[in-house]
């Protein structure tokens, strides 16, 4: 009976210390920093998508393929260059990461912008409004030419 049992623990621990499934290096594998632009591109896709599907769709455009084709790779390569760092937790989580800080300075610079936009509107009402009221106050104002109104 401990024989079996040893027998079925030796066995166990073999099949246990199986050799990781690790995907052969592609010979066409995208290096880090380009893989790093290319799904930061893909996560802003997605997210648009999201957003604005129809307006895509009834464009007939495919945000993917446009990716691939701006970075002059096919989705084969995409995907066994994916899968291959998907499989070095390390390697990928660094590219993550890098995707997450990209992703971070370009939303603080687009806030930055719509801030400054909204700033500008802003300022654009609050002088229409000082406008009106200046007119209001005194109705002698013509607005068009800037001048008094005269009667004729």
């Amino acid at each position: 009976m401990k024989q079996v049992l040893v027998i079925l623990l030796v066995a166990g621990l073999f099949l246990g210390c199986e050799p990781k499934l690790q995907p052969k290096k592609p010979e066409n594998l995208i290096p880090k920093d380009k893989m790093t632009k290319i799904l930061s591109d893909m996560f802003v896709v997605s997210s648009a998508k999201g957003v604005s599907r129809t307006k895509l769709e009834a464009k007939g455009i495919d945000p993917e393929a446009f990716i691939l084709k701006k970075y002059n790779i096919d989705s084969l390569q995409f995907a066994q260059s994916n899968d291959y760092y998907a499989h070095d937790i390390e390697a990928y989580k660094e590219i993550i990461e890098d995707v997450k800080a990209k992703l971070t300075s370009e939303k603080q610079k687009y806030e930055a912008i719509n801030k400054k936009e909204e700033a500008i509107n802003k300022k654009k009402k609050d002088s229409l409004r000082e406008l009106r009221q200046v007119q209001r106050a005194n109705p002698n104002l013509n607005e068009s030419s800037g001048g008094i109104k005269t009667k004729d």
